[in-house]
């Protein structure tokens, strides 16, 4: 069975204006247009035709056709024009350790101050549609780190004296701590300062980045926190994998992004929204390594999957250029268009044609999806 899913845009502020309408070949709204939710997630579910929502409709149809009562992930668009808010998210246990204690406290779920909203991890997966995507994730190698900081004189004495210890994961540590509760205002000031005058050539990128934050953001201690973060450009095709605990900071571009059926976020600067500094050292992922970027391993014709060390999804990419592309699947999948037009057919003799942006439900009486035309998609799946 394959079910036609649709989904209004999401209009946070960092949203793009021009890259969801580009996508759908259609005149801008003049708003932000952040994300499109394509899932069954209570904040935004997608629709069915006739208007029900992807929950009712699993609940009072998926069955007969295999579906699960809840997908295991939600699959979306993604478009940025400015940096979403720093964060990261908690593992199984610690969402379950943190969901038991703010019940306890008689915290409502829906409250602004809630930070573990459910019992799950939230690992995410997001691959590059536009040309490039940039993205802030994980901590970079302190030597380098400390390069940077040289360009910024002695404003950046505190952040050098925190980032003194030994072992590197301690020094990231007293960092993060320094610039979200220990920096005065005079500190950040000096700090932001230095930044705005400061030259690098090996840093110029993550110093342009840092300018346009203090922009976007003036006066966020969440600056300096990016100033710790590897600065990541994903090219076409690419993907970023995100585990938890890992920082990381959406910037710019349109992508496709996957992740756990979950609503857990510990945010770290860059953003109106409440910030438990204490709750976010005590998940927040600090040994120094490299963005964790993903490319897609070829199998079969015009295939590529990207593997993660997950088992809540999985995500395909699949090219057609005329000869139709059979693609097998494991589960209740979602199928996106990013380019061209393509035709997804299953086996049952169902065929749902799709532009960029639009989306279909695979159910699991279908094996797999034949596609047909010339163009791209994405498969989202339970993972394998």
């Amino acid at each position: 069975m394959l079910v036609p899913i649709a989904n209004d845009p999401r209009d946070y502020a960092w949203g793009s204006t021009t890259l969801l309408a580009e996508l759908e070949g259609r005149e801008p709204s003049g708003r932000p247009e952040a994300e499109v939710w394509f899932g069954d997630h209570p904040g935004s579910p997608a629709r069915v035709v006739g208007g029900r929502s992807l929950d009712e409709w699993l609940a009072e149809e998926g069955r007969a056709a295999g579906a699960p009562a809840r997908l295991p992930y939600l699959l979306k668009l993604l478009a940025a024009a400015s940096a979403l808010s720093i964060q990261a998210h908690p593992t199984i246990a610690q969402a379950q350790e943190g969901f038991a204690r703010e019940d306890e406290a008689g915290i409502p779920v829906d409250a602004a101050h809630r930070t573990y909203r459910d019992l799950n991890h939230k690992p995410e997966l997001i691959v590059a549609v536009s040309d490039e995507f940039v993205a802030m994730a994980g901590l970079r190698d302190v030597a380098a780190t400390r390069r940077l900081l040289m360009a910024l004189g002695d404003a950046a004495a505190p952040l050098e004296a925190a980032l003194a210890a030994a072992d590197p994961s301690t020094g990231l540590r007293a960092a993060l701590t320094w610039a979200l509760s220990g920096a005065t205002s005079d500190d950040l000031d000096a700090l932001l300062g230095a930044v705005q005058a400061a030259r690098s050539e090996e840093f110029a990128a993550e110093l342009d980045n840092a300018r346009q934050l203090i922009a976007d953001h003036p006066g966020d201690p969440g600056i300096v926190v990016a100033l710790l973060m590897n600065l990541a450009t994903l090219r076409r095709g690419e993907g970023l994998f995100v585990d938890a605990g890992v920082l990381h900071a959406y910037v710019r571009g349109l992508g496709v992004e996957i992740m756990a059926a979950s609503d857990n976020v510990l945010r770290g600067g860059l953003t109106p929204k409440h910030i438990d500094v204490d709750e976010l050292l005590s998940i927040v992922d600090t040994a120094p390594g490299p963005a964790r970027v993903v490319r897609p391993r070829p199998d079969g014709e015009g295939i590529g999957r990207y593997d993660v060390p997950v088992a809540d999804f999985a995500l395909t990419t699949a090219e057609v250029r005329g000869n139709a592309v059979e693609v097998p699947l494991s589960g209740t999948a979602l199928v996106v268009a990013t380019e061209g037009d393509v035709t997804v057919a299953g086996g049952s003799g169902d065929a749902v044609p799709l532009r960029p942006g639009h989306a279909v439900l695979v159910a699991p009486d279908e094996r797999a999806v034949v596609l047909h035309g010339t163009g791209r998609v994405f498969l989202a799946e339970p993972g394998r």
